[in-house]
This record gives structure tokens, C-alpha cells and sequence, in this order.
């Protein structure tokens, strides 16, 4: 069935850490992360006379239809609207989450059958992670199993919903961005080696404290292990990017929210934004209420959001689709 309009809206994600950057156990990289109800990039899709991409971020978006298009052998016109992006380079997986935003509503709008993780390599994402692909089909909160020697993101490992009742504080810097682009391949080249011993620990960390704390709806074991995350693989990363945090504002705003009550203390990817965790909405407001003073002085922004457990959301001909198969309640196309 092919359809006259779709309309696409994927979900942010937070990078929780590597397992492995290394390779120390044969596959290099590896992830946690968790996806989150906002900010979101959605995008609209028709046919048209001729090609035309409107919208703030429509250069990369427009470069995204037209390779796919290429690959699948679409020779027509389309009009795309972005009409909400993800801020890009802040750590949240904006581009990851465009291309594949593209590619669904191409794919849907042809009636193709989906192909996130092939769409993602053809689209130059995945090359560090499985998780963006993941977040897209599934969300949840997910580990990836690291970069193997296919082209392909990284294979899923392990998911779990995250729970509705926790929180997570976003400390934004809207006038800041991380490293990225040619910058982002220097800085891997010029890290020092991953010790194989922070990578068995940060492996454990993840296997016997963040997932079974999740599972057992344990926020102080799943935040303790994940803060001990950072903290290794953040010191890993401090020579590239300045400090365990990118960023000192930010790293202070996250000491005080730690020291008021916070679990799960983290930058997301190279940052600047970081995130903590609560245990419920109500914690949430009082901690940002006690750092909002803080925030202020630094010109931080502070946000609350939930865990996404549900993929991108697709509207086609207005009807909703609430989320991809695997969540439970969508129609496969």
C-alpha cells in the first residue's frame, strides 16, 4: 500500500556509556543508552512534481532522502518538512535520529519493507553504535553488543523498559555543542589505549548493577552503577574533551544535583548535555528547584523528561501508529 502522506517523529536518546572502546574483548565500542520522551526530530513526507526540503536542519535531511532514494531506485519527486529537530551536537543523537526518520517515512511512503539497521550504515550512522537504530525500532533502555566486523550498527543485546515512574534531569547548554565531525575522529585516534581492566569493570558495572537495578526497579543500585560508569569512562575521555565533564558549568550543575540527591550521574556522549536520575516526577521538580539558582548563573537550562519504551511514532493518511512492532501495539508495513 503506498501512501500520499507520512509523518514521523523519532525520539532523542541519551548515551549512557561505552562498555569497550578498546576492543580489549574483541569488539570495539559498545553501548548503553536510553531513549527519552523529548526533544524529538518529526519530519513530513509526500510526493511532488519536484523535490523540495524545507526546515531548519533540511540540508542534511535532503542529503539523507537522496542517497536512499538513490539506493532504492526512486526516481520521483518529494516534499519534506522538518519541522522539529533534536539540537545537534549536544549528545542526544540528532543526526543518528534524522537519517533514520527519513528513511522510515521514504520507506513507508513506498510501501518497502523496513531496514533500520542497513538504512543506518547507508546513512553513515552506527559506526560506534547500535543504539540510535534501536531507539528508532524499539525504545527502551538498551545495551549494544559493540562493533563486530560487518558495516552493519552493532547488534542489540539487551532491553528493558525503563521504568514510568523515574525521571531524568536534562542540564542543557544551548549555546555549547561537543566535538563532532573530523574533530571527533582526531580525538579517537589521539585517546590513550582502554585498559582492559576498566573495561571488565565497566562490563560488570553494567551486568550485576545498572540492568539488574533496572529490572528490580532499584534506582540507587542502577544510578550508583551507572555514575561509576562515567566516572571511568569519563577519565578516558577527559584528555579530548577537557575534564570528566566537557564542559566545567555543567560539571559543577551536576555536583550539586549529586550532592542534593540525584542518582546516575552522566554526561551524554562528548556532551555538554548532562543527565541525572530520579525516582519519581515529584523528586525530579524539588532537585531542579534546589540547583535552578545555579543554573541560572551559568546560563544552564534544566529539563525533566521520561524514558521513551516505545519506537518512532508514524502518522500515515492521519492515522496515528502509535509506535514500531516491537513495542507491542503497531502495524508492520
Amino acid at each position: 500500500m503506498q501512501d500520499d502522506f507520512v509523518h514521523v517523529s523519532a525520539p532523542a536518546r541519551l548515551h549512557l556509556g561505552f562498555l569497550d572502546p578498546g576492543a580489549n574483548f574483541g569488539r570495539r565500542f559498545g553501548g548503553i543508552g536510553l531513549a527519552i520522551n523529548a526533544p524529538a526530530t518529526s519530519i513530513s513526507l509526500r510526493r511532488a512534481p519536484t523535490t523540495v526540503i524545507l526546515g531548519h536542519g533540511s540540508e542534511r535531511a535532503g542529503a539523507y532522502l537522496r542517497t536512499l532514494a538513490d539506493h532504492l531506485g526512486l526516481d520521483g519527486g518529494y516534499r519534506l518538512e522538518v519541522e522539529t529537530v533534536i539540537p545537534a551536537h549536544t549528545g542526544l543523537g540528532s543526526g543518528t535520529q534524522m537519517a533514520l526518520a527519513v528513511s522510515t517515512a521514504l520507506r513507508t511512503l513506498e510501501g518497502l519493507p523496513d531496514d533500520v539497521p542497513g538504512d543506518a550504515a547507508r546513512l553513515g550512522r552506527g559506526q560506534r553504535s547500535g543504539l540510535g537504530a534501536a531507539f528508532l525500532s524499539r525504545g527502551g533502555l538498551a545495551v549494544d553488543g559493540g562493533k563486530g566486523a560487518e558495516d552493519a550498527p552493532p547488534p542489540l543485546i539487551s532491553r528493558f523498559d525503563f521504568p514510568e515512574a523515574w525521571r531524568a534531569i536534562l542540564v542543557l547548554a544551548t549555546d555549547l555543542s561537543g566535538i563532532h565531525g573530523s574533530e571527533e575522529i582526531e580525538a579517537f585516534a589521539r585517546l590513550p589505549v582502554f585498559p582492559k581492566e576498566a573495561a571488565g569493570e565497566v562490563s560488570a558495572l553494567t551486568l550485576m548493577q545498572v540492568l539488574p537495578g533496572l529490572a528490580e526497579r532499584d534506582l540507587a543500585t542502577f544510578g550508583a552503577g551507572l555514575t561509576r560508569i562515567q566516572e571511568i569512562v569519563g577519565s578516558h575521555f577527559a584528555s579530548a574533551q577537557g575534564g570528566v565533564f566537557s564542559n566545567p558549568k555543567v560539571a559543577d550543575l551536576m555536583a550539586a544535583l549529586a550532592a542534593e540527591g540525584a542518582h546516575g550521574i552522566g554526561q551524554s556522549s562528548w556532551g555538554p548535555t548532562g543527565f541525572a536520575f530520579a525516582e519519581s516526577e515529584a523528586e525530579a521538580a524539588r532537585l531542579v528547584e534546589r540547583v535552578r539558582s545555579l543554573a541560572a548563573e551559568t546560563g544552564l537550562e534544566l529539563k525533566i523528561v521520561k524514558g521513551r519504551n516505545a519506537g518512532a511514532s508514524i502518522e500515515r493518511r492521519g492515522t496515528r501508529i502509535v509506535s514500531r512492532p516491537e513495542a507491542g501495539n503497531a502495524k508492520r508495513f
